[in-house]
């Protein structure tokens, strides 16, 4: 049958870059089903509610703080071994729209285990609303995109197996969901030492969260600790910052009232 061929476009490289460096990992998931009821309850009492990916980011990053096989890399320069970062840089999958054609683009924030859940909800909401090319994570990614191949697969085995710069370039976790569509993925790809990835959340707070995670760096049973340990902080410190936002809030409006 006669069709037509159809260009790659820079989007479509740079998905097709990230498989080749992710589809040789020896990838393995751990899920668990969680009762994010307090958390879910908290967040319904705000009027402005915080979008879960920035919920999600700011636990995950609390998590990786007190669990440090979740802040390494294993690096193959200038020989294989473990490298563990003092913080963690978060990579965040986003759809976009980019010349007709819907991309996905990865953006990164560095510690924000030390951010509020107020600047990671404002800096996802930036990262899904403003120009395309005012992203500097996206309008490099796409610059690179545009690379002679060699080049740029040699820039990028560089970039995720020399330590030091790996988070600059790529970060040390990545977070990727679907649920806002009213779906779920189950096997995503990451060149990354851990994917973080949850599905749909119940009206009684009930949700899958999985795990992805590089078998070099670390075992399923650190990872389904981590993941007990997880739930507890979503519904613990989390929880009661999202609290404290709704606090503020009834305070602001009471005296903007007055």
């Amino acid at each position: 049958m006669r069709g037509r061929a159809l260009k790659l476009s820079a989007p479509r490289r740079l998905v097709g870059d990230l498989m080749r460096f992710s589809i040789g990992i020896p990838r393995v998931t751990v899920q668990r089903q969680m009762n994010l009821s307090p958390l879910l309850q908290a967040r319904a009492a705000l009027q402005r509610r915080p979008s879960w990916t920035a919920l999600f980011l700011r636990g995950y990053a609390l998590l990786a703080s007190e669990t440090p096989e979740l802040r390494r890399a294993y690096v193959k320069l200038p020989w294989p071994q473990l490298y563990e970062y003092p913080v963690s840089v978060a990579s965040v999958a986003h759809e976009r729209e980019y010349e007709g054609e819907q991309a996905v683009l990865l953006s990164r924030i560095k510690g924000p285990e030390h951010c509020s859940i107020a600047v990671l909800d404002s800096w996802v909401r930036n990262a899904r609303s403003r120009p395309v090319l005012q992203i500097k994570d996206f309008r490099r990614a796409l610059a690179m995109a545009r690379v002679p191949a060699p080049l740029r697969w040699l820039l990028m085995w560089l970039g995720l197996n020399l330590g030091r710069q790996r988070p600059n370039y790529f970060g040390t976790f990545q977070l990727s969901v679907y649920s806002g569509l009213g779906a779920e993925s189950f096997n995503p790809l990451t060149p990354l030492t851990t994917l973080l990835n949850y599905g749909l959340i119940g009206r009684d707070g009930l949700v899958n969260v999985r795990i992805l995670y590089d078998h070099r760096v670390m075992d399923g049973a650190t990872v389904a600790r981590a993941l007990e340990r997880f739930e507890k902080i979503l519904n613990g410190p989390i929880t009661d910052e999202v609290k404290r936002l709704a606090e503020v809030t009834a305070v602001s409006m009471v005296q903007g009232g007055t």
